[in-house]
């Protein structure tokens, strides 16, 4: 009596095997490559026949100390992995609330050179200090990032700072920042290459990457494909 039904239940294992493992998938990479071939493979970008990013991931643009590079647009902070890390995608997952997050200086803990933490005669943690004997603070706090942000493109102690500019995306990967961030790092860029600052905010215009659909999310724009504009329009 059950050889009938173990014989179906083969036969349908089989079937669904070959319908969702095999006919669905290639079916879809078909379509795919059909119609979104760019976006499915990557949607890598080249310069000089070389591909040096994707439109689709974020990345730094930093100096050779790992400091940001004012002569190139800055993309929104990262909580991936070490900073734009696509094998660590992922957010903070701190509340709105937490300390990290909106303290106006989060002590950073002082570690030994195996990466344990320092404590004092009591047992109690002992954090890092500047060379003035002020306390270091964690410089990924939403304040810290505000007061970095203002002091790199030269802006008023009230001046106010686009979320995007001092908070991660949820992927922390995300390869676009807002209008508004683009316009104010716009005069900075400009300074440090030497061009104009009506040159640099053209580009900024020219690469403004509409709502979807017109009506979800904001305007954008790529932080990666400006960058490259700029160079292009020196003749990098």
């Amino acid at each position: 009596m059950l050889r009938p039904q173990i014989l179906a239940a083969a036969l349908m294992t089989l079937v669904f095997t070959v319908l969702c493992g095999i006919a669905y998938p290639l079916v879809i990479y078909g379509i795919g490559q059909t119609a979104f071939r760019q976006k499915v493979d990557g949607s890598f970008v080249t310069q000089h026949g070389r591909v040096v990013g994707s439109k689709l991931i974020g990345q730094s643009f930093s100096d050779k100390n790992g400091n940001p590079d004012l002569r190139y647009f800055q993309p929104r902070p990262s909580a991936a992995g070490t900073g734009y890390d696509a094998l660590s995608s992922g957010a903070s997952n701190l509340g709105p609330a937490a300390d990290k997050l909106i303290a106006k200086c989060f002590p950073v803990p002082k570690t030994d050179s195996k990466g344990n933490p320092v404590l004092d005669a009591k047992g109690n943690a002992v954090n890092e200090t500047n060379p003035d004997g002020t306390q270091v603070c964690d410089p990924n706090t939403v304040p810290q990032r505000v007061l970095a942000y203002r002091q790199s493109y030269g802006l008023a102690g009230d001046q106010a700072v686009p979320v995007d500019a001092v908070t991660a995306s949820g992927s922390g990967l995300d390869p676009n920042i807002s209008v508004a961030n683009a316009l104010l790092q716009a005069p900075t860029v400009a300074k440090t290459r030497g061009m104009s600052v009506r040159l640099v905010a053209a580009l900024v215009r020219d690469h403004i990457t509409d709502r979807t659909f017109g009506v979800l999310g904001e305007k954008v724009v790529n932080v990666l494909q400006l960058n490259l504009s700029l160079d292009a329009a020196q003749g990098r």
